[in-house]
Formats: C-alpha cells, sequence, structure tokens
C-alpha cells in the first residue's frame, strides 16, 4: 500500500474540506440560507472526520509495539464506523430542523450570495472527486474510497442547491413567488433522505468489519484452494476461519493429518501446502495475516 500517496490525498481533502466548511457557515449564516449552512456544517464534520481516517493510516503503518502485537489496523473500520454514524446524525438532525423551518413558514435567502457560493463549492467538489478517483486507483485505500463518495455526494447536493436557487430566482416577481420561502428547507429535508443511505452503507461496510463476519469470497477461495489438497494429501478434514478488518485479511487454516503424514518430507511438505494454499487466494501478501496449522489429533481442530 502507498502510505505516503494516501496520506498526502487525505491531507488535501482535509485543506479543501476546511475551506469549504469555512464558505458554507459563513455565507449559511449572512445569507441566512439553512441549506448552505447545513452544507457548511457538513463539510466540517467531514474535515474532522478526514483528519481521524489520517491519523488512523498513520497508525497503522507503524510497527507493531508490546501493547499492540497484531497492529493498528483494527482501528480502520472503527475509524469509519464512526464517520457514518456522525454523517447519519447530522442527516437526522437537519431535517427535524429544516421540518420546523418549514411548519414555521419557511425562510427566505439572499439568492446571490446563495448562487455564487453553489456554483464555487460545485466546482471544488467535483474537481476533488474526480482527482482522488484517479490517484485511489494506485493507493487503494478504503478511506480515501469514503473520502472521494464524500466528494461526490457533497458535490451533488451543492449542484442540486445550485438548481432550486436559479428556480427560486426565477420565480421573484411570479405568482409563485409565495413559495421561494419553502424552498430552502424543502432542499433541506430532501438532500438528507437522499444523502443519508450513504453513510448508513458505510456503517453497514465497517461493522461488518467490527463484528469480524466472514467475507464470502475469501471463504470460498480458501476451500477452494484446500479441496485438490485433501484429495492429494489425504488429509482428513480442516476447518478454516477468514475475516477482514480494514486493509487485513485473517486467514487460518487447521488440518487434520493422518499420524503418518509427512513422515518422508518432514515440514517442507508442510510448507508446500501452505505456498499452494496462499497461491489461491486473491488477497495480496502485504494484507493478510495468514496461518497454516497441521495436528493428528481431533482435539486441536
Amino acid at each position: 500500500m502507498p502510505a505516503t500517496l494516501e496520506q498526502r490525498i487525505l491531507t488535501l481533502s482535509i485543506a479543501a474540506t476546511l475551506v469549504v466548511s469555512a464558505l458554507g457557515v459563513a455565507l449559511g449564516l449572512i445569507s441566512g440560507s439553512e441549506a448552505i449552512l447545513f452544507d457548511g456544517v457538513f463539510s466540517s464534520i467531514d474535515a474532522a472526520m478526514s483528519m481521524l481516517a489520517l491519523t488512523v493510516t498513520r497508525l497503522v503503518m507503524r510497527e507493531s509495539t508490546q501493547r499492540f502485537q497484531l497492529g493498528y489496523w483494527h482501528l480502520e473500520p472503527m475509524a469509519a464506523a464512526f464517520n457514518g454514524a456522525v454523517l447519519v446524525l447530522l442527516c437526522f438532525y437537519a431535517f427535524l430542523n429544516a421540518l420546523g423551518t418549514w411548519l414555521q413558514g419557511g425562510s427566505e435567502p439572499q439568492l446571490g450570495l446563495a448562487l455564487g457560493y453553489a456554483v464555487a463549492v460545485s466546482l471544488i467538489c467535483f474537481t476533488l472527486f474526480f482527482y482522488e478517483r484517479r490517484l485511489n486507483r494506485r493507493a487503494r485505500s478504503e478511506f480515501v474510497r469514503i473520502d472521494l463518495q464524500n466528494w461526490l455526494m457533497a458535490g451533488l447536493i451543492t449542484s442540486a442547491l445550485l438548481l432550486a436557487f436559479l428556480l427560486a430566482w426565477a420565480m421573484e416577481g411570479t405568482r409563485y413567488a409565495g413559495w421561494i420561502p419553502y424552498v430552502d428547507a424543502t432542499l433541506v429535508m430532501l438532500l438528507t433522505l437522499v444523502f443519508v443511505p450513504i453513510p448508513l452503507r458505510i456503517v453497514y461496510r465497517a461493522m461488518r468489519e467490527v463484528l469480524m463476519v466472514a467475507p464470502s469470497q475469501l471463504d470460498s477461495e480458501v476451500r477452494a484452494a484446500m479441496a485438490p489438497v485433501m484429495r492429494r494429501e489425504g488429509l482428513l478434514a480442516f476447518d478454516s476461519y477468514v475475516a477482514k478488518s480494514g486493509r487485513v485479511h485473517t486467514i487460518e487454516v487447521h488440518i487434520l493429518t493422518t499420524p503418518e503424514f509427512a513422515r518422508d518430507g518432514g515440514i517442507a511438505v508442510c510448507d508446500e501446502i501452505r505456498a499452494e494454499i496462499a497461491a489461491g487466494l486473491s488477497v495480496p501478501a502485504e494484507q493478510r495475516w495468514f496461518t497454516v496449522a497441521f495436528t493428528a489429533e481431533q482435539r486441536w481442530l
């Protein structure tokens, strides 16, 4: 994993997010637009989550310590789950706040400032999305993948704001002008409903890793790799255990042999079997914790 590239992408993302959040909060308050304010607050939280992700990526690349002997890779799904949960709560709060504003008669923002903000931020968001997507083809980072999804989502949200503000601007001086105060609050409610499935999916994926749910594809690969070995070597049975946490895949295979197994070849036979199983796995060697154990006693299986 090109860790320095991953960290460079996240650092750039944090800087851009801070600029967007500052614009959103400031212009949201000045223009009176709850939609822009929500966008700015979302960006602020996103910046905080990106800082957390950057910290975790630096920890993950460290060597294991006496206290954390298996390393820090387990922090990745925990940070991703926290990120998604915070965004879900933000959507819930923003929806309720916008609903309250709508029921109280809405609010009318300064459309000139709102339009300028929407154009500028849309350009920033889509530029960062395409840039990060191109670089992540090399980095292959889960954190960068989540971050570029956030940029895409932010770009789509801001583009929707732009279209809505243009619609509200076109309604001025017409018989539909009375609906302008409701545009902003309606936008926030619609955007939160569209947006909330994305962090929910992030939480779902992350919690599967936190709970160590076995990846079905990896489990199938292990069983497929074991099938010819079992037939050729006359092995009695095996149990396999797989899990994914962040960028690390844990793979354990426990094999039950006959008492006469490897009597002539010795440990070299075990190493050959281990290498054969590893060759059937799609997970790169640097991203797996791979263990194969042999025993002739059922109780150790």
